[in-house]
């Protein structure tokens, strides 16, 4: 419980961190890139000294371990981060958050599985409560392309949760994560174009919009070393510990320190219709969350539970 609450506070740091590089000159398709070289490197040469047993890869998982590059590291953090440009930081956690109600529609709908009513009744009560959210009955007063992004983030979160039932013991978790993130920057080399990153803005200061002003390479250390190496060797450590419906329920902390953290450093804060809204959405995905694990814990699977992933998501 100790290592998945930590972990993900740890993780309610990223978007913030990455508006200070924003700030500082970044595009949001930049600050994903530096973000994710900056992680994998260093959880690749942590690994060859510690465990490189941890970094072999079976050829017949090449496939799996490309495509989670690109959906589940690079489509989340991309989405995600271009989203909290237009976004505050909370509103983009809970778009994200909506993952577990698209799980929901994958099992159901393609896989076939019958789930229990508290599967729906959680998927519609975080329709709803997203709604209020956006204040819908207001014409959506939210940037709505920043929506669109979000749900986006959300769709892709929701693959790695589904790509969790393809987990074995011949995939170790921490290797995965560290060839998943530097995947990423690979993939993302001709979008981002590092050689075109404004290297010198890391020497300086940045003040997001109404925040804090904090040094550009103390919030990119921060980010990279907190909310992305500590924050998903913890939750990896923390899922073998936990069942899945308590390390989903921890992990839905990252929406509230998200919030903490943004309206600390950054000076967002949250109407009352988002607030109660968010609520809402959160204990809806919850509940979807957990029935939709049970259902899967009821099937002849080798591996571990849909949400499972859900204690290091990497929405964030």
């Amino acid at each position: 419980m100790a290592l998945a609450f930590v972990s993900s506070w740890c993780f309610a740091f990223s978007g913030p961190m990455a508006k200070y590089l924003i700030a500082a000159g970044l595009a949001p398709i930049e600050a994903v890139w530096a973000r994710m070289a900056g992680a994998g490197l260093l959880l690749l040469a942590v690994l060859a000294l510690v465990r490189p047993r941890a970094l072999r890869i079976p050829r017949s998982r090449l496939p799996f371990f490309g495509l989670y590059a690109i959906m589940a590291v690079a489509g989340v953090q991309s989405l995600y981060f271009v989203a909290i440009t237009r976004l505050p930081v909370g509103i983009a956690l809970l778009l994200e958050f909506m993952a577990p109600v698209m799980v929901v529609a994958w099992v159901r709908i393609v896989r076939g599985i019958r789930l229990a009513r508290a599967a729906y009744v959680g998927a519609v009560a975080a329709v709803i409560g997203l709604a209020i959210v956006v204040e819908a009955w207001q014409g959506l007063r939210l940037d709505a392309l920043g929506l669109l992004l979000g749900l986006l983030a959300g769709a892709c979160c929701a693959g790695y949760f589904i790509m969790s039932d393809s987990f074995g013991d011949d995939v170790d978790p921490l290797g995965l994560i560290a060839w998943g993130m530097t995947g990423a920057a690979v993939v993302l080399i001709p979008f981002s174009r590092p050689w075109d990153i404004p290297w010198g803005a890391f020497a300086g200061s940045a003040t997001p919009e109404g925040g804090q002003t904090l040094p550009v390479l103390a919030a990119y250390l921060w980010m990279v070393l907190i909310a992305t190496v500590v924050a998903y060797i913890l939750g990896v450590n923390a899922v073998r510990r936990l069942s899945a419906a308590v390390g989903a329920t921890v992990a839905t902390l990252e929406v509230i320190g998200g919030t903490v953290v943004a309206w600390a450093l950054v000076g967002e804060t949250l109407g009352v219709f988002q607030i109660i809204g968010g609520l809402i959405v959160l204990s809806g995905a919850l509940l979807a969350q957990t029935a939709t694990g049970s259902a899967s814990a009821a099937q002849p699977t080798p591996a571990a539970s849909l949400d499972e992933p859900a204690a290091v998501s990497a929405r964030g």
